[in-house]
């Protein structure tokens, strides 16, 4: 497998189900982000949240362009292989003083996906600390699912405020402190979370899914995905449409269908109803 990760950076994150800091964006590159993404929330009326919150990718061009970025994707090849698929994008933003918090839970837990050989890239934009609010991990949970609830928390940044519901000693957690262009991979069961935003500044990070070719949905259907390095003939997969401009039409009807599809999955069985069930914002 080839990749930039060395040998002992890829044992470690097997091992551990975590790997930070790897360098993702140049300074001149954040800045870029940055001012697209205060003209994108201006755009959307003063903030990137709910469903346009969720692929953004399929929205954007220049946050499609970020999504395959060489430096993120050469990581992500150490990790799954050379054959990658973006399953999804969000943007996780705490403004300064924010209550809005990540509790402890596994990102795999109503993906329906058929194994965990899935990753995150979390790009960060802005500095990302204890004090604004990093995410933190307990190392080597990323072995096994365990049992969740469902909580819909408005405070908690899940679509179903979902925690994991068995007890965690947070005196093991490590804080993934990056600075703004460095980035965390994160295995798909790990625990994680984070807490409010204590800082007189924001935290801004970008957390990028990524899944090999050879996973499918388990519900039967193709999943829907946007191939990012390699080829895929699996079969497996929707091969999703990058964006024209900045919320064309044409884009918007397709992100507004390929949510909808997933968002079936992520909300099967669930108490409640979801945070992003609505008609798109």
């Amino acid at each position: 497998m080839t990749g930039s990760l060395t040998a002992a950076q890829a044992a470690f994150y097997a091992e551990n189900g975590y790997l930070f800091p790897l360098p993702a964006l140049s300074e001149a590159e954040v800045a870029e982000a940055r001012a697209k993404l205060d003209a994108t929330e201006a755009m959307v009326g003063g903030r990137l949240d709910g469903r346009n919150n969720q692929k953004p990718n399929l929205l954007f061009p220049w946050i499609d362009a970020l999504i395959r970025h060489p430096r993120i994707l050469d990581a992500v090849e150490s990790v799954i292989g050379p054959n990658i698929l973006c399953w999804g994008s969000q943007f996780f933003t705490k403004r300064a003083g924010d209550p809005a918090f990540v509790s402890w839970h596994q990102d795999g837990t109503y993906w329906g996906l058929s194994s965990a050989d899935v990753v995150t890239a979390w790009v960060a934009l802005t500095p990302s600390t204890p004090e604004s609010g990093c995410m933190r991990v307990i190392a080597g949970t990323h072995t096994s699912q365990v049992p969740h609830t469902d909580t819909f928390a408005d405070t908690n940044m899940l679509s179903r405020g979902q925690e994991i519901a068995v007890t965690v000693d947070e005196n093991e957690a490590t804080d993934l402190v990056l600075a703004p262009g460095q980035m965390s991979l994160h295995h798909v069961l790990i625990f994680h979370g984070s807490p409010p935003n204590r800082a007189n500044h924001p935290r801004i990070g970008l957390a990028i899914r990524y899944v090999p070719t050879h996973v499918h949905q388990l519900d039967g259907g193709k999943g829907s995905a946007t191939l990012v390095r390699g080829s895929d003939d699996t079969g497996h997969w929707e091969h999703e449409k990058a964006p024209l401009s900045d919320m064309h039409p044409d884009a918007v009807a397709h992100h507004a269908a390929v949510l909808d599809r997933q968002l079936a999955t992520l909300y099967r069985g669930a108490d409640g109803k979801g945070k992003l069930a609505a008609t798109a914002m």
